[in-house]
């Protein structure tokens, strides 16, 4: 059948809005579908895990700047803890000579307060360093302690109170604006590694230990007493000076804390923290005891031989040993593990092989063996803290331990002094005997503090 072109204008105009409607129904189906699609990206990304955030300032436990900070933090600890180790050939000069109008318990206390400055002020270095860094507090702390051994070489015999300002008070006020940075820098570089590198900057304490005595008793009969301290002040100076250059910061700084903050009191809530505190704190009672007698115990044993004045130098000596090798192990082991075990160490050996040593090898053992167990504790005892504190905060906690020790280190040797009232072998007895106790009650805590981490006998804590 024909049709006419009026027809065919009028089928096309009934087909044109058919095929509209059919290609926009198709154009809204695209539309949906993509929507869909885009949708269903969105959810396949939503599911994905972020990216994990990385710390530009994490610990690269190593490289050139990491280990040359520990070098330099080494003769920080060197010249500053390596002094207060060398004490005991100090008290032992003291008593016999520069010193002999005074009794033992005023000269010990020139040790005692040493020790109590240098931890006491920790508290507010930690903080300094948190806010400030190394670049300033390395050289100050090495000007101080310098000028205050230039001091202590020119003092006068039987005047204790220049002893008291200038080796006991002034130089630890130096000295603690500069070793408790140089521990808290090594821990902004290293966290695996980091009771190894801690335990090599106290290594360089107890090589002072080692070094400062011997040249006392060689120097000191031969230019005098003066010169000898002044040569010591030379060394000093030399240590800081490499050590300004050396010790780097890691972390930028921040703001400094209003004062009432600074002193981290929170820290003791953590009862892990609280714990491990009161243990040290016990510790720190006794631990000094045979390195501020034992010269003395020797004298009063064999007197003025050839062997008396170099049983500090052989305490310090294995001390390098305990400070170095036994933090290797607790890296693998756990830090905890080996603290509480090796002051366990320490008070046996006080009460078995001290309280027996009669003869002068025996006390040549007792120094070496002491010397090498005690020696984790100094150097664990702020690889624990940063362990459980977090990394902003680990420079004022270790602080704030140390300020906590501060008044066990002032009481500590005083009383051991206390009992001995002449220097005869049954009072030296009675300081065997208070030294081994309070050592084991101390190590008790710290076991304590220990399995509040983590209860499992054998876990690595």
């Amino acid at each position: 059948m024909s049709t006419t072109p009026s027809t065919q204008l009028e089928d096309q105009a009934t087909a044109t809005p058919a095929r509209s409607a059919s290609m926009s129904s198709v154009k809204k189906g695209d539309e949906v579908d993509l929507e869909k699609r885009i949708n269903e990206k969105e959810e396949v990304l939503d599911g994905q895990p972020d990216a994990p955030v990385v710390d530009p300032y994490a610990p690269p436990d190593g490289g050139w700047q990491a280990w040359s900070t520990v070098v330099g933090s080494t003769l920080v600890g060197f010249s500053t803890f390596g002094v207060v180790n060398a004490f005991g050939q100090f008290s032992s000069f003291y008593r016999s000579d520069y010193l002999s109008n005074y009794n033992a318990t005023l000269i010990s206390m020139i040790g005692a307060i040493q020790v109590f400055v240098l931890y006491f002020c920790g508290a507010f270095s930690g903080s300094l360093f948190d806010a400030y860094g190394p670049k300033y507090m390395i050289p100050s702390s090495g000007v101080v302690t310098t000028f205050a051994f230039f001091m202590l070489s020119i003092t006068k015999p039987q005047q204790i109170y220049q002893q008291y300002l200038t080796q006991a008070i002034l130089f630890n006020l130096g000295a603690t604006f500069g070793f408790f940075p140089a521990l808290s820098v090594v821990t902004h570089w290293f966290e695996k590694k980091r009771a190894y590198a801690l335990g090599c900057v106290l290594a360089g304490a107890s090589a002072g230990g080692i070094v400062f005595p011997i040249m006392l008793s060689k120097l000191v009969p031969r230019v005098g007493f003066g010169w000898a301290v002044r040569a010591i002040a030379f060394i000093i100076l030399g240590s800081y000076v490499i050590a300004t250059f050396t010790i780097k910061a890691r972390r930028p700084p921040k703001p400094l804390p209003p004062l009432s903050r600074i002193i981290d009191i929170a820290a003791f809530r953590d009862p892990r923290y609280a714990l491990f505190a009161a243990g040290a704190w016990l510790n720190i009672l006794s631990v000094f005891n045979p390195f501020f007698y034992i010269t003395i115990y020797g004298t009063v044993m064999h007197g003025q031989d050839s062997v008396t004045p170099y049983l500090l130098p052989i305490m310090n000596a294995t001390s390098i040993f305990g400070r170095t090798l036994p933090a290797i192990l607790a890296d693998k082991v756990g830090r905890f593990n080996v603290i509480s075990v090796t002051t366990l160490l320490c008070a046996i050996f006080s009460l078995s092989l001290w309280y027996t040593s009669t003869s002068e090898s025996s006390i040549i053992a007792f120094a070496a063996v002491y010397g090498f167990v005690s020696g984790p504790f100094f150097t664990l005892m702020p690889a624990c803290v940063s362990q459980i504190s977090p990394l902003d905060k680990i420079g004022g906690r270790i602080g704030m331990l140390f300020a906590t020790l501060s008044f066990g280190a002032l009481a500590g040797t005083p009383i051991g002094g206390v009992f001995i009232r002449t220097y005869s072998r049954e009072h030296f007895e009675h300081l065997i005997l208070y030294t081994g106790i309070v050592g084991l009650a101390g190590s008790a805590l710290l076991f304590a503090a220990r399995f509040k981490c983590d209860s499992r006998f054998l876990a690595r804590v």
